[in-house]
C-alpha cells in the first residue's frame, strides 16, 4: 500500500538544465522513482515531445501509470534501465539516470531498506520478483556473505559480520527482520565513525547485491551509447562511490580516441562522448534534504560518431 512518504528529488533543476531539452525532443527518464524529474521534463516539452520512463518498483510504476493517463506524451515501462538496449538506435535526445533508493522506499518499513525502521528483510527494488535478502542470507555461504559486504559495502569488518550472521542463523534461525540484522551487525562492528550507524555499510552492500545494481548500471551505460542521438545528453546522478566510480570511468573511457596497439597505423576509433560538468548539491539543498549530501551528477554528450 502506498504510504504518506515524501520524496525530494535531488539536483532537480540542475539535471533538467544539463539535458538541454528541446521542446519537440524525445527523452528517457531511466529511473522514474516518484516522477520529480519526469514532471519537470514534461513541463518543458511541446505537444510533439515525448518522454519514456523505466522503473522496477511496482509502486513507482503505478505512480507513472497515473501520470501517463493524464499526459499522452508520457509512458512508463516496468523494467530496469538495462532494458535500454532494446530501444531503437539513436532514438533519444537525452537520457537521465537518478541512481539509488527513493525516500518512499527507505521510509516504508515493509520494503526492508532501512535499519532505522523494523520491517521484513526484503530490499528488492522490484518487490514482485527475485530473492529477498532474508531468503539469500538463509542459504548463502559465509565466504559469499563476506565478499558481498566487503565489495559492495566497503566494510572493513566484513568477515566478523558474516560470521556473526552465520552464528545467528545456526543458533536462532534465519534472520527475518531489519532490526535483527542491524543488531547482529552492531554486535560484530566494534568501532565506527561518529554519527554513523554500524549497519550502514552492510545494508548498502546487501541492497546493491540483491538488486544487481552495479551490473545493471554498467549495462545501462553501455546501452546509452546505442540509444542516444548525436549530441544527445547523458546525465547521471549517483549516491555512493561505487556507482560514481563506474560512471566516471565509463564517461572518461569514451571521451578519448581508442587506438589499436596491434595495428599502430590504423585509424583510431573516434571518441563517443564529450565530457560535461560535474556538479554536487548546494549547501542549501543539503540543509533542506540531508539525503542529498552524497550526490554527484556527471554529464556527457554523444559525439557525432554515433
Amino acid at each position: 500500500m502506498q504510504g504518506p512518504w515524501e520524496h525530494h528529488t535531488v539536483l532537480l533543476n540542475e539535471a533538467i538544465e544539463a539535458l538541454q531539452l528541446r521542446p519537440e525532443g524525445s527523452y528517457i527518464d531511466a529511473t522514474f522513482g516518484r516522477g520529480g524529474h519526469s514532471r519537470l521534463i514534461l513541463s518543458t516539452l511541446s505537444p510533439q515531445g515525448r518522454l519514456l520512463a523505466f522503473d522496477k518498483d511496482p509502486q513507482a510504476v503505478a505512480e507513472g501509470q497515473r501520470l501517463a493517463a493524464q499526459d499522452t506524451r508520457f509512458s512508463i515501462r516496468h523494467a530496469g534501465f538495462a532494458q535500454l538496449v532494446d530501444m531503437p538506435a539513436a532514438s533519444c535526445d537525452g537520457l537521465l539516470m537518478d541512481l539509488g533508493v527513493s525516500s518512499p522506499q527507505i521510509d516504508d518499513p515493509s520494503r526492508g531498506f532501512s535499519f532505522r525502521r523494523d520491517g521484513p528483510l526484503d530490499m528488492r527494488m522490484d518487490s514482485s520478483s527475485g530473492l529477498t535478502v532474508a531468503q539469500w542470507l538463509a542459504q548463502a555461504p559465509v565466504q559469499e556473505i563476506t565478499e558481498v559486504i566487503r565489495d559492495y559495502g566497503e566494510e572493513r569488518f566484513a568477515g566478523p559480520i558474516a560470521k556473526a550472521i552465520d552464528r545467528h542463523r545456526s543458533q536462532s534461525g534465519p534472520l527475518a527482520s531489519t532490526a535483527e540484522l542491524a543488531q547482529v551487525v552492531a554486535g560484530a562492528v566494534k568501532t565506527r565513525e561518529p554519527g554513523k550507524d554500524p549497519a550502514t555499510r552492510t545494508f548498502q552492500a546487501f541492497r546493491i547485491f540483491i538488486n544487481a545494481e552495479l551490473e545493471e548500471l554498467r549495462q545501462a551505460l553501455e546501452a546509452s551509447l546505442h540509444v542516444l542521438k548525436p549530441q544527445g545528453r547523458l546525465v547521471v546522478i549517483s549516491f555512493h562511490s561505487l556507482e560514481d566510480r563506474i560512471v566516471k570511468q565509463f564517461m572518461a573511457g569514451h571521451a578519448r580516441q581508442v587506438y589499436d596497439r596491434r595495428a599502430p597505423m590504423a585509424v583510431p576509433q573516434p571518441m563517443k562522448l564529450e565530457l560535461g560538468p560535474r556538479l554536487m548539491p548546494s549547501g542549501a539543498e543539503i540543509a533542506a534534504n540531508p539525503r542529498a549530501r552524497s550526490a554527484v551528477m556527471r554529464v556527457a554528450q554523444r559525439t557525432e560518431a554515433a
